[in-house]
């Protein structure tokens, strides 16, 4: 079947954090991870159809949604989840801040490898705990550079009397390094051997460049908790679903616990369609996505790169997200982000959120002829630098 990821789709207008939050008609938005591509038509359908009912009201989550999502991880990723070990929220970012409420007390240590994700450590600090870095070697290569674990310092980072947890990305942003199964299992030895439990934030694990392969930490790590959602391979993050897998019988008890306490434990009829529709009948929409987004990776690369041959990029195994090394423009990352919302128009995320000036992410999911006007923008001022 052919699906239209060229079709623009008008999103200005609609309350939308993505295209509204600049208030300028004229701004091209490559920050915020989202998509400006319709979502999968099954999803489209049944949340249509389950809004046809005029009926709103409080949801009983069915059986139908743990045999949809069982199913999808055992066929497509190899990874068993029996329904009892999964506790549904409303999104993977409270999810993780439940968890951590949870599982560490105020004080106690949380490793995140840097850079990261900006909520892992409003997370950590919100929660009270104490922040312990763990930052990802940068590895340069023919085509840029990537990242590895360096667990030299992740065991001396876990081996601290006051380290409780590990927050993992898997597949990481913004790097979109893709873990292989030797560095998971070097991750699960030097954990359990220093009594640190694992929580691995899998949002992105349907976002896989062709030559990769996602591992569920949990495959690894039968002790870990996981939190994954269908909200950013199917563009659904406004639906508000996402679940937590965990086997051991205690510990999801402490988070259950946790989620109930921070009022996050409701989810709305749409997600609950959503999540079904996407993983009954979504594959073959996120194939042809994958491949869209692959190729404008590479749109992204050449079209940079050939402008600008001494820019670095990332060597990305996933996600939608380009990690741009910005240090030779001798401009700071927010400073660079400025000037290109004022002076060309397009909105990035400065590398500063993520623990890494000099950096920017870019997000590349959306239609190829936006991409060209936006990136146009930013070789502009770019050649100002």
């Amino acid at each position: 079947m052919k699906y239209n990821f060229d079709e623009l789709t008008e999103r200005r207008n609609t309350g939308c954090v993505k295209w509204d939050s600049d208030n300028d008609p004229d701004m091209l938005p490559l920050w915020v991870a989202d998509m400006d591509f319709q979502t999968a038509p099954s999803v489209k359908e049944a949340v249509m159809s389950r809004a046809a009912t005029g009926i709103y009201g409080y949801v009983r989550v069915p059986d139908s949604y743990y045999e949809a999502l069982t199913r999808w991880f055992d066929t497509r990723h190899g990874w068993h989840i029996d329904s009892d070990m999964v506790i549904y929220t409303s999104g993977v970012v409270p999810a993780l801040s439940a968890i951590i409420k949870a599982l560490v007390k105020p004080g106690e240590g949380v490793i995140i490898q840097t850079p990261a994700y900006n909520c892992f450590f409003s997370s950590v600090r919100n929660n009270h705990a104490i922040e312990i870095d763990n930052p990802l070697k940068r590895i340069e290569t023919a085509s840029g550079f990537t990242y590895e674990i360096d667990f030299e310092d992740l065991e001396a980072a876990a081996s601290r009397p006051e380290t409780r947890l590990l927050l993992l990305c898997n597949p990481q942003n913004p790097t979109g390094r893709v873990w292989t199964r030797a560095e998971l299992e070097q991750v699960r030895d030097i954990c359990r051997r220093n009594g640190v439990r694992v929580l691995s934030d899998e949002i992105h694990c349907e976002l896989i460049h062709k030559g990769y392969e996602y591992i569920p930490y949990a495959t690894i790590d039968p002790e870990a908790v996981v939190c994954c959602s269908p909200s950013k391979a199917f563009n659904t993050a406004g639906l508000q679903t996402a679940n937590i897998v965990c086997p051991d019988t205690g510990t999801r008890n402490l988070i259950d616990r946790s989620i109930n306490e921070n009022e996050v434990c409701d989810i709305n009829p749409f997600g609950v369609v959503a999540l079904e529709a996407a993983y009954n009948d979504g594959g073959e929409w996120l194939d042809a996505l994958n491949t869209y987004l692959e190729d404008n990776y590479r749109y992204l690369r050449e079209t940079l790169g050939s402008a600008f041959p001494q820019l670095r990029i990332c060597d990305s195994q996933a996600t939608y997200l380009a990690w741009i090394d910005t240090h030779h423009l001798g401009i700071s990352s927010d400073n660079l982000d400025k000037l290109l919302r004022e002076n060309g128009k397009v909105h990035i995320n400065s590398g500063t959120m993520y623990a890494g000036d000099g950096y920017m992410r870019i997000n590349y999911a959306c239609p190829r002829s936006r991409l060209a006007e936006a990136l146009r923008r930013l070789a502009g001022i770019l050649k100002t630098l």
